[in-house]
């Protein structure tokens, strides 16, 4: 392993940094590399900045060093280091190009900047394996909650909650929050629709006055009343009493 890494760095020394002192500095940066590599992210850090002091690193190793930072808890500068490096790293293994992407995001997200965090967790998902994509979905769905887009918050706290829930049932505690976000933004989502306008009342059906005593009653409909445009229909009745008198009235 360590004569692979020797033979890495010794081509990286003669095509990429030619100018590089092959003795002492690659030495240092293969150390760097297997620190990198083995997790203890900030040894390997204070030799890569070193490092760059004397010599322009190439943008993988530029990510390198964002990852340390990521580590560090350092996020200003991860997402400095790997904002700048990200563009440069087409050519790598997607899977690898999804790390970076996920501590990139990350550090923008512990910085509050969820503008440009978003696009980054975007971009994780579409590289990285399954099982690595309930994170994303996860923080994604707080990004939407702050912004208060609840229908999208909604969509991607279901899609963490499946992820979660297929590739990782032993987080329990997390599922059991990504469940009450969900409810959460149902209920938003409910509160903010628009009042349903309530259907109009039916027309009261109203019965016809009794007729006098030992008189008759006639109703003839003539339509709507010119002073009562708001009625369906408008009857005129014809109220003949015992003493010959007629009574008019609309109804």
């Amino acid at each position: 392993m360590r004569f692979r890494i020797a033979a890495i760095i010794f081509m990286i020394f003669t095509t990429i940094m030619p100018g590089w002192t092959q003795t002492k500095d690659s030495d240092q940066l293969g150390m760097a590399i297997e620190y990198f590599q083995s997790g203890k992210y900030h040894e390997a850090l204070n030799i890569f900045c070193k490092l760059e002091t004397k010599h322009e690193l190439n943008p993988r190793f530029k990510a390198y060093m964002g990852v340390c930072f990521y580590y560090e808890w350092d996020y200003a500068n991860a997402a400095a280091y790997l904002d700048k490096a990200l563009p440069q790293l087409s050519k790598l293994a997607p899977h690898e190009r999804s790390f970076y992407y996920y501590a990139c995001a990350e550090s923008h997200f512990e910085l509050q900047e969820y503008g440009k965090a978003l696009p980054l967790y975007n971009e994780m998902i579409t590289l990285c394996y399954d099982n690595e994509k309930a994170d994303a979905y996860y923080k994604i769905g707080f990004i939407y909650m702050f912004q208060q887009q609840w229908t999208d918050a909604l969509d991607n706290f279901q899609s963490a909650l499946v992820y979660y829930t297929q590739f990782r049932p032993d987080q329990k505690s997390r599922i059991a929050q990504i469940r009450n976000m969900i409810n959460g933004c149902v209920l938003e989502i409910e509160r903010r629709k628009p009042p349903q306008a309530k259907p109009p009342c039916p027309p009261v059906k109203r019965k016809p006055p009794c007729p006098p005593v030992g008189g008759t009653i006639h109703i003839l409909n003539v339509g709507t009343h010119a002073m009562r445009p708001q009625a369906a229909e408008v009857s005129l009745i014809f109220c003949t009493f015992a003493n010959g008198k007629t009574k008019y009235t609309f109804w």
